[in-house]
């Protein structure tokens, strides 16, 4: 039974993306259009499954939607302390650094949305990622503690996608 559902839907959260941006696409949520949205969900992903070999293969929605949830809110008070410092400290006063994250993470697709992940939050963006794939370079706004900076990463953002990926 499974292996007939990956066959049919070898992506299911792709399909369900696809699915709900059909319908705001359209602007009308009516059955006809989440129904043609359901069937663009099922056959694109049929269709580029020949492109996506490695596709992670335990991916667990309930965890990232919590992930989700952590990364808004990490972006929401990043926000406010980036507006802090602008407003109140001074240039010279500023410790920018460059902070190197050794990976755990193996798969392309969680590396990406770490990466994403810390250029989305404030006061940080991912800048490189080593040729292997062992480490991420980060540049830090304002750093006193550079391993600080690399263990809250590796603990906030890493371990739970390697929940997710696992």
């Amino acid at each position: 039974m499974a292996r007939a559902f990956n066959w049919l839907i070898p992506h299911p959260f792709l399909t369900l993306i696809l699915t709900v941006v059909w319908t705001l696409l359209q602007n009308n949520v009516s059955a006809g259009m989440v129904i043609f949205g359901l069937i663009l969900g099922i056959i694109i992903p049929l269709i580029t499954s020949v492109w996506w070999p490695d596709r992670p293969k335990g991916f667990r929605l309930g965890k990232m939607i919590l992930y989700s949830f952590v990364v808004i809110w990490d972006i929401v008070v990043a926000n406010v302390q980036v507006a802090w410092i602008v407003l109140t400290r001074p240039n010279a006063s500023l410790r920018p650094a460059w902070v190197v994250i050794p990976l755990e993470l193996k798969q392309p697709e969680a590396i990406t949305i770490l990466a994403g992940t810390i250029t989305l939050t404030p006061g940080t963006v991912s800048a490189d990622l080593s040729d292997e794939g062992h480490s991420l370079l980060v540049h830090a706004l304002d750093c006193p503690d550079p391993d600080a900076v690399r263990d809250e990463i590796k603990d906030r953002y890493e371990r739970r996608l390697l929940e997710i990926f696992a």
